[in-house]
């Protein structure tokens, strides 16, 4: 549990306290999870390190693709077609049937103007939804402050090792974990009686007073958590958990009020300069898999209508294939947005595989904040000016 905030005053504290559910997660009544049964969630899923989209969703009617990639680039009979221009990688069955089923919007040529190619600089900027800026806060974060401004328990959650900028925010302190069973506050042999067994009193003491329902709060979210893993199973098949969506599932499964999750793949997994294709294909075949299985366990706990799940990358990789028979950093790449009421296919301009940068790249064609403002707007029903710095045109990918 990670919550880092400038200038916290004993009011903020308080504030804080009193929703620490994404750091405490009170119990919750039978009402209140019927209450929230019917709430919309989205998932957030980061393909850290740079994912190359062009071998993922290959081009295969494009002459230049195989001109830039000789070695690398995936031929056509080998890729899983779904339409006349475009296949997914060889080990992306899961993505294919979620395309052919109408439940995936592929976004073209998202990226942002002055593209950074530092994994941290452009992944701030992804994260924060403001590519060369000074924002403190992340863009999910903002969105759990506007659109539950009660700050109720558990509503922002991230599992990971630590916590993300995109889920920082000003007012909701997010779930922050890794390994539900080992969700719990960490101390001392000596201070363990007080972590495990907090007295929490109202006496004149208003600091210990605080920092006993702190304790509480605390003990209590983590055995929330680890309840909610404790009790979910399922028949699904996720593939090699790589991702950790069964975690996501497993939450949701019990009723909790989260609606803003957000997971990733692990050190900069789709850094691919080298050898690319083995390993790429591997990654994206994890990814398809458990991405997949999440959507089929949403159908079977009854959920389906009520999940979008994102899917990106903070940059592409170029079109020419290096001498180490991998891709470097690149810029333009395709945005995912997955789920039962998503409007299937493909949205976006493609970029010109010949009409490159000087520096070989590909040039961008949306704004990555046109989707952000879309899910903001078309799934979370929230207004995005303000969240996202700007006026972005939506795209309909909600009916």
């Amino acid at each position: 549990m990670q919550h880092a905030h400038n200038n916290v005053t004993r009011r903020n504290l308080l504030k804080a306290l009193g929703t620490l559910g994404s750091t405490t997660g009170l119990p919750m009544s039978p009402a209140l999870a019927a209450a929230g049964s019917d709430k919309r969630i989205l998932v957030v899923v980061e393909m850290s390190g740079a994912n190359d989209g062009l071998n993922t969703l290959v081009p295969y009617t494009e002459d230049a693709y195989y001109r830039l990639s000789p070695r690398i680039g995936l031929r056509a009979d080998k890729v899983r077609k779904i339409d006349d221009r475009y296949g997914f990688n060889p080990g992306m069955l899961g993505f294919e049937r979620l395309y052919k089923d109408g439940k995936m919007a592929i976004v073209h040529g998202c990226g942002y103007p002055q593209q950074s190619l530092s994994h941290f600089q452009s992944m701030a900027y992804w994260h924060t939804g403001v590519p060369n800026g000074g924002e403190r806060f992340g863009w999910l974060g903002r969105v759990a402050d506007a659109i539950d401004p009660q700050l109720r328990p558990n509503f922002l959650v991230n599992i990971d090792e630590r916590q993300s900028l995109a889920v920082q925010s000003e007012h909701h302190v997010p779930v922050v974990f890794d390994d539900p069973e080992r969700f719990a506050r960490k101390g001392l042999l000596q201070s363990r009686p007080l972590l495990d067994n907090p007295t929490v009193t109202d006496g004149p003491n208003l600091s210990r007073n605080y920092l006993d329902k702190v304790a509480a709060s605390a003990r209590e979210a983590s055995q929330l958590v680890r309840a909610a893993w404790g009790s979910y199973k399922t028949p699904v098949d996720y593939g090699i958990r790589s991702l950790d969506l069964n975690k996501v599932a497993a939450m949701i499964n019990a009723g909790l009020p989260s609606q803003l999750f957000y997971v990733s793949f692990r050190h900069n997994a789709f850094d691919t300069h080298v050898q690319q294709n083995e390993q790429h294909g591997r990654l994206l075949s994890y990814a398809s898999d458990a991405i997949a299985g999440f959507m089929k366990d949403m159908e079977r706990i009854g959920r389906a209508n009520d999940v979008s799940v994102l899917v990106y990358s903070e940059f592409g990789r170029r079109v020419a294939e290096n001498t180490s028979l991998g891709t470097d950093h690149g810029t333009a790449n395709h945005m995912y947005v997955i789920g039962k009421p998503v409007k299937g296919g493909h949205y976006g301009d493609a970029p010109s595989l010949t009409n490159l940068d000087e520096d070989g790249n590909l040039i961008f064609t949306t704004d990555f904040r046109r989707v952000y403002a879309s899910l903001i707007e078309g799934w979370l029903k929230h207004d995005s000016k303000v969240l996202l710095r700007g006026d972005f045109k939506t795209f309909p990918l909600y009916g």
